[in-house]
């Protein structure tokens, strides 16, 4: 029993970072009363993270893309133009920090997705963006458990 609130929480949290969404709404598809949301905001603190959405994930690779060019630049520009240990030590660090974020997806990220192709079907066509509202969510619910 346990999990499961854990599981609702977290796909709550997601909803909610998203934005988007009414809290009434996202308490419907999770299946929890708006109060019980409305603790879960509180003592998560997800308004301060849903502030915090300025990092983003292609932000953090953005940035990770630039050290990176950052340091092979800075090695092409002298007579010795190979990586010395820490600098090859930072760049295998940064590469594999940068396939980490290119390649993991985490529920966020599937809400994420899910929410963008609802916008872009529920344009084209309301009945059918809420036929698949409900399958993202019973797919979203599964791939929690």
């Amino acid at each position: 029993m346990a999990l499961r609130k854990a599981q609702e929480k977290e796909y709550a949290k997601s909803l909610y970072i998203g934005g988007g969404l009414t809290q009434k709404e996202i308490a419907e598809r999770v299946s929890v009363t708006e109060k019980t949301l409305a603790k879960w905001i509180k003592e998560g603190k997800w308004e301060n993270l849903k502030k915090s959405l300025l990092t983003t994930k292609q932000n953090q690779l953005s940035f990770l893309y630039d050290q990176l060019d950052f340091l092979n630049t800075d090695i092409s520009k002298r007579d010795f133009k190979v990586a010395v240990g820490k600098e090859a030590d930072t760049i295998v660090k940064i590469s594999a920090s940068i396939n980490r974020l290119e390649t993991e997806t985490s529920i966020g990220d599937t809400v994420e997705v899910a929410r963008n192709f609802i916008d872009f079907v529920r344009s084209q066509d309301l009945e059918l963006a809420k036929k698949i509202t409900n399958l993202f969510d019973v797919f979203i619910t599964a791939k929690m458990k």
